[in-house]
């Protein structure tokens, strides 16, 4: 897990996470790694390994939430 995370342990550690909620999980962490991308390549001295480490959780995260999106929407061909 990544120090950028926002803290969602509101629920119950048993509490099963729905769907929706995962998918909103991963929205979350994605739009923070943007942010925090966005603020490393604002110093003039920026760490372009870091960089390209979160662009790559990034585009993990779009996946993942793009594949989410796929599993959440019935098939209209079945």
């Amino acid at each position: 897990m990544s120090d950028i995370e926002p803290n969602n342990d509101r629920r119950a550690a048993n509490e099963p996470m729905t769907p929706g909620m995962r998918l909103t999980s991963l929205q979350s962490r994605h739009k923070a790694l943007d942010i925090k991308i966005i603020e490393i390549q604002s110093h003039p001295y920026q760490n372009q390994l870091l960089i390209q480490r979160l662009k790559k959780e990034k585009l993990k995260l779009k996946d993942e939430i793009e594949r989410l999106k796929d599993e959440m929407i019935p098939d209209l061909n079945a």
